[in-house]
């Protein structure tokens, strides 16, 4: 699977947890992006000059600090499973820390 197809279905999956993604500038400090709550919502910030792999690790490590969320994720039928893969991989590591 592409990373293009990958993103896609990340970004899919995002909406049907309501989780708003958008691309903005980012300041090179603050990195590639993460997942912030504003009003009580969650959103993923992702810096639109990223490239497509880094936007890929981004929003996948965002959607895996999902709390209560990530499980359900992780375990959707719908999504590929590399996709799934990806996601069970940052909440591992976020278990792990």
């Amino acid at each position: 699977m592409n990373q293009q197809a990958m993103l896609e279905e990340l970004e899919t999956a995002a909406a049907r947890l309501a989780v708003k993604v958008s691309y903005e500038s980012l300041a090179s400090s603050v990195g590639t992006g993460g997942l912030c709550r504003v009003r009580g919502e969650y959103r993923v910030i992702i810096d639109k000059r990223a490239q497509v792999g880094e936007r890929v690790a981004a929003l996948a490590q965002a959607l895996a600090h999902v709390p209560d969320l990530s499980p359900e994720l992780a375990a959707a039928p719908e999504l590929s499973a590399p996709v799934r893969h990806l996601i069970r991989h940052y909440a591992a590591l976020r278990r792990a820390s």
